[in-house]
């Protein structure tokens, strides 16, 4: 029988967080580090926030380390990535969080918004996975976390680019599940709905309400729920769930 402590436990573990410096991925940072893993904690420009959520994570009595590169451009990726493996001998976790949102009617929306929301939330996705996927194989061993969104799942309102970014992840994820599960790879998704975060906080109370309308459990989700669903597709407890979308949305997509 599996002890579920043990199982859990993420320590000696290699974890590249993308977009880890704030919101839900610092969360996620910390929570992978609190259970043991070295983190890397990845940002495009708040290198100031970066450093203070590995700090934090320090204070703790976890490793972190931040490093700088922009998940849109494959050759950042690419030498970033081997960088990792080359100072740690290893990577064993990936979490792709790094996403943006550019919000408005599908009308309206410009080609440039169009194709920064893809290619930083879906290529992104593609150009770490796929690097990363690299060593993997060769390692036959690694988990492979994709942040996707219940807007993914059901689309939303003024948001075509961000929900069809996440449906995209939707597919690769199940592609990449397909292709790696024979050499040790699992690689899942997590598809959060409405969670408590700066954008929430920034609600007017009739929009906020109307969305609490829509979440049958009647409240937002906590930063927390989402990184311990990641902690455990990570973990050795899920090591026969590939290909999966873990809704953390209280009810809102059944």
């Amino acid at each position: 029988m599996l002890n579920s402590d043990y199982a859990l436990n993420l320590e000696k573990k290699i974890v590249l967080v993308t977009g880890g410096s704030r919101g839900i991925g610092k969360q996620i940072s910390l929570q992978l580090a609190l259970a043991g893993a070295k983190v890397y904690v990845n940002y495009v420009s708040s290198e100031e926030k970066a450093i203070s959520c590995c700090k934090e994570i320090e204070s703790g009595g976890g490793n972190a380390e931040a490093i700088q590169f922009n998940v849109a451009d494959k050759n950042q990726v690419d030498i970033a990535i081997s960088n990792i493996i080359k100072k740690e001998g290893c990577l064993d976790i990936l979490v792709n969080n790094a996403g943006i949102s550019i919000d408005g009617l599908s009308v309206r929306c410009k080609k440039e918004d169009w194709d920064r929301v893809i290619n930083t939330n879906l290529t992104g996705t593609f150009n770490c996975s796929s690097k990363a996927a690299l060593f993997m194989m060769k390692n036959r061993s690694g988990r492979i976390i994709n942040i996707t969104s219940v807007v993914g799942q059901m689309g939303n309102a003024g948001q075509a680019a961000y929900a069809s970014s996440k449906a995209g992840i939707i597919g690769l994820t199940k592609s990449m599940a397909k292709e790696f599960a024979s050499r040790g790879i699992t690689v899942n998704a997590v598809a959060p709905g409405f969670i408590e975060t700066e954008m929430t906080d920034d609600l007017s109370e009739k929009r906020r309400q109307i969305y609490l309308d829509s979440i049958p459990v009647g409240r937002f989700g906590k930063k927390e729920e989402v990184a311990l669903a990641v902690q455990y597709l990570c973990s050795d407890l899920a090591g026969f769930i590939t290909g999966q979308i873990l809704g953390v949305n209280g009810g809102m997509y059944v």
